[in-house]
């Protein structure tokens, strides 16, 4: 029996994947959990990653036309109410305003008083409250399109909580527009899905498969809810965004009209799109391993620690001057569209600070010690390598090469992650197969994806979902047309869905 690999992380991703998990975000001080149940606390590492996350999407938003805007935390009931099926779907998930104010009792407890006339709704997503406004602003086709998108927090209130990846309350961005025509809609629908593709690709290295959902799994409310999955390192599938073509729906439900250039008064077309702070859940179930985070370049807090190793006072100065003039070389220079960012730690802890930069997923770590400095080169470290890996580089080519090193970086983790999905994603055609691919033997293995042929029905559907706990992910935009028998009943089909367990 070998000796096993000591590991900055344990339980390691084959013992215990999802305690694994909260082990990483722990060890890589990006959140903790709050005294609030099912809330967090994201803590500066994570929550940069988040505004690097922003500033991207934010971007690529706006080059489309779409503004931003703000809308309020609270929705009266009544406007929930307007859309049915919307309502019916989010309605266990509401956290729900009755008071506004608390009064000292007999006893000096603090008790509710001052019950509100209508109960209020904390945001679970705002397209009722967005559509009241849209009412009074949108009176012709002159105003349309209106392309609105708001960065916010939401409430869903969640049994069963992880960091990140289902917390009660989580930060988001919602998107809503309207518009004069459902192809116009259905074409801003597609849009939006296409950025989500590309930002998750290009920036967080994931890949995605884009499709529809079925009926069932559409957003409530919705016409068609197209969507991204990408696919985790437990091979369990995780939503990493969608774009909900809504139709007529809300736009009747808050009478959003406008006048045509025919005069006649007609109902708009409206989509909604959104993407949260899950997709960091996201990095970390693709990229991590045993030693911690791996943060993609592009989106990286930081790109460069760099750890002066002294050893004798009189050395610090010339190393710390030496340290410092590579950092200012290196923070001069722009990475992926914005300032690359270089830490110094010159903490007196020893090899630990390697370790902790290790843990956190910084990109490259740079050792620079007396030898280092008298032949003026650096000692690297790459994260998306063994920590045992390093090289020496001279002093100039590692500035001069830091963006072709970190461009590597996250190619590197893209065609990994590629790799990954590819050999975990198979074609299906009996349903026996089928079954005992999601009932494997080893304890927290959930098979991968499957690509099988489904008819259509939603009996065949909950009948997988309630014996397997698997899901259609989606229907697949390149699923192609062929004959084939459904995976569950055996009748006939024409395209397959995507199968997996999922977050």
């Amino acid at each position: 029996m070998g000796k096993k690999v000591k590991t900055a992380i344990t339980p390691t991703r084959n013992e215990d994947y999802p305690a694994w998990y909260q082990e990483v975000v722990k060890a890589s001080d990006m959140a903790e959990h709050s005294a609030v149940r099912g809330c967090m606390v994201i803590k500066p590492w994570g929550y940069t990653l988040w505004e690097n996350m922003v500033s991207r999407l934010d971007e690529m938003f706006k080059k489309t036309g779409v503004k931003n805007a703000y809308f309020p935390l609270f929705i009266p009931k009544s406007y929930l109410e307007k859309e049915a099926e919307h309502v019916e779907g989010f309605a266990k998930e509401c956290a729900v305003v009755t008071h506004h104010k608390l009064e000292q009792d007999e006893n000096g407890k603090l008790v509710p008083a001052g019950k509100l006339a209508e109960p209020l709704i904390v945001r679970p997503t705002s397209e009722t409250i967005i559509g009241e406004s849209m009412a009074k602003w949108i009176t012709s086709y002159r105003d349309l399109p209106l392309l609105l998108n708001q960065w916010a927090n939401v409430v869903r209130w969640e049994m069963r909580t992880r960091l990140f990846l289902r917390t009660s309350e989580f930060l988001w961005q919602e998107g809503h527009t309207a518009h004069a025509t459902e192809q116009d809609a259905r074409e801003r629908t597609m849009m939006m899905l296409d950025i989500y593709t590309k930002f998750v690709q290009d920036y967080l290295a994931m890949p995605v498969v884009q499709g529809n959902k079925t009926e069932s799994e559409r957003f409530p409310g919705a016409v068609d809810t197209l969507c991204i999955e990408a696919m985790m390192q437990d091979r369990k599938a995780l939503q990493a965004g969608t774009s909900h073509f809504l139709g007529q729906n809300f736009a009747k439900g808050s009478n959003i009209k406008f006048q045509s250039e025919d005069k006649e008064e007609q109902f708009v077309y409206t989509t909604s799109w959104g993407s949260s702070t899950r997709m960091i859940g996201g990095v970390i179930m693709t990229h991590g391993d045993d030693d911690g985070v791996m943060m993609p370049p592009k989106v990286a807090p930081s790109h460069v620690v760099l750890i002066p190793i002294i050893r004798k006072p009189d050395e610090k100065r010339k190393i710390m001057e030496y340290t410092q003039s590579i950092a200012d070389a290196l923070s001069a220079k722009d990475y992926a569209g914005r300032r690359l960012v270089v830490e110094i730690d010159d903490r007196d802890i020893g090899g630990a600070r390697g370790w902790e930069w290790i843990k956190k997923g910084i990109p490259v770590r740079a050792e620079i010690g007396p030898r280092d400095m008298d032949n003026d080169s650096v000692f690297m470290g790459r994260r998306d390598k063994s920590p045992q890996e390093k090289e020496s580089l001279k002093r100039e080519d590692f500035i001069n090469k830091i963006s072709d090193i970190l461009d590597d970086i996250q190619n590197n983790m893209y065609n990994k992650a590629v790799a990954f999905r590819n050999e975990n994603t198979h074609e299906i055609d009996e349903q026996k197969e089928f079954y005992e691919f999601y009932t494997p033997k080893d304890k927290g293995i959930h098979g991968g994806f499957v690509h099988a042929h489904w008819c259509g029905s939603a009996k065949c559907e909950e009948k997988i979902k309630k014996d397997l706990s698997v899901t259609i992910r989606c229907i697949p935009f390149s699923s192609r047309t062929e004959q084939g028998k459904c995976i569950c009943c055996n009748s006939t089909s024409s395209r397959r869905a995507l199968f997996a367990k999922a977050y």
